[in-house]
């Protein structure tokens, strides 16, 4: 096993799957997923993970939590393949996209908890990945300020659909059903 070379800029899904360590992979860039998440990054993908897991059970769709490969490709035989993230949170409703090594091609709602390590990563990279894949659904979580950023696909692209903070009640916009009561999501980081 090997770790990438960061002169390099054209990595492949070949490449990664040669790595030590935990790596992503956009546009065949390699980030590293070190160092480990905070307590309060941890604790938010828990609770969140629950509140899905939870209402999706009845479903067909499938909540799986980091780490989880998702990988951006049309299938596994394409290791030329430059986009494998590791979201905090992926709901995957069509079961044919799940295999052994992970999720190929978009899930349809992923979460991701911002970081200080990587809230820029989420806020550009990633946010510009999930939409040019047609991610349907896509939320940030700001443990700092408390808040769940919704984004939703609509016409070709993102658009800002609702920002939560810890008083409401989070209604996804792919999931009308899906209602997630954030102030018990929150409370207990205090």
């Amino acid at each position: 096993m090997t770790t990438p070379e960061f002169s390099n800029h054209n990595y492949t899904y070949e490449d990664y799957l040669k790595w030590d360590g935990q790596w992503e992979l956009i546009d065949g860039v390699p980030y590293s997923m070190a160092p480990s998440p905070s307590f309060a990054h941890q604790y938010m993908v828990g609770e969140l993970y629950a509140a899905l897991r939870d209402d999706f059970q009845q479903q067909r769709c499938v909540v799986v939590m980091a780490p989880f490969d998702v990988i951006f490709a049309s299938s596994l035989d394409d290791k030329s393949a430059k986009n494998v993230v590791q979201p905090d949170i992926s709901v995957i409703c069509n079961r044919e996209k799940i295999t052994e090594k992970g999720c190929v091609g978009a899930p349809d709602l992923i979460v991701e908890v911002l970081s200080p390590s990587t809230a820029l990563k989420d806020r550009n990279e990633k946010y510009k990945l999930y939409q040019r894949f047609e991610v349907k659904e896509y939320w940030m979580v700001d443990p700092l300020h408390r808040t769940v950023e919704v984004y939703g696909w609509h016409n070709g692209a993102y658009e800002k659909r609702e920002v939560f903070g810890e008083q409401d009640v989070l209604v996804s916009f792919l999931y009308p059903d899906l209602k997630v009561c954030l102030h018990d999501v929150f409370q207990r980081l205090s």
